[in-house]
């Protein structure tokens, strides 16, 4: 017993010297580094310009495929292929309004593997107008494919059902400039649902 009060005695003694408190104090939590800004990707085609921010912190793994292609320069020469308004999707009770593109397709070089489907319910990047997703078929089959929706599109968030199997798409950024570019691209000729002609995209790049 004396030996426990004298070490209690010598603890109260103990005092921090003055001075400005430290900036985390022990036990506490640790603060979370900063998410990463998004990377701004600027899309040239042969009917204007519009930019977009795709979001590596909340989708990464479809952030990196698309970010492979832009760097690869696999989109350059490329196209908007795909219109698809209220009046030209006959077989589906679902509807929806989206342009969609992809990759030069007269390119020697190959597709990179399909990539996992990152659920809207996962990255919280929903369907809205100017948001960018990937195509796809069936789940985890997504490759260079993409589209943009033209107003907010929520059968194409998970439990949607415009996809059958309700995983709805991958979203991962929007068009922060431009979206006037891509309305027109939506609107411009098409038959059934293929534009005629095809828009096609001059270059796609980082520009930060």
């Amino acid at each position: 017993m004396p030996v426990l009060l004298a070490l209690a005695t010598v603890g109260c003694a103990l005092a921090l010297p003055a001075g400005p408190a430290t900036a985390q104090t022990i036990g506490s939590p640790a603060t979370p580094p900063p998410a990463p800004d998004p990377v701004r990707v600027v899309v040239e085609t042969d009917m204007g310009t519009f930019e977009l921010d795709v979001d590596i912190d909340r989708a990464p793994v479809t952030a990196a495929n698309f970010l492979r292609y832009v760097d690869g320069g696999h989109y350059d020469g490329g196209s908007f292929f795909r219109t698809v308004h209220a009046d030209n999707q006959p077989n589906d009770s679902i509807r929806i309004a989206v342009v969609q593109g992809g990759r030069n397709r007269d390119s020697a070089a190959e597709s990179f593997p399909p990539i996992p489907l990152e659920r809207t319910s996962e990255t919280g990047i929903t369907h809205r107008n100017g948001t960018i997703s990937m195509a796809r078929g069936g789940p985890d089959t997504a490759t260079h494919s993409f589209f943009i929706c033209i107003g907010d599109q929520p059968s194409l968030d998970f439990g949607g059902m415009r996809n059958p199997d309700g995983q709805g798409f991958a979203a991962f950024g929007k068009v922060v400039a431009g979206m006037d570019v891509v309305r027109a691209i939506h609107a411009a000729p098409y038959e059934e649902q293929r534009l005629t002609p095809e828009v096609g995209i001059v270059r796609a790049y980082r520009e930060r």
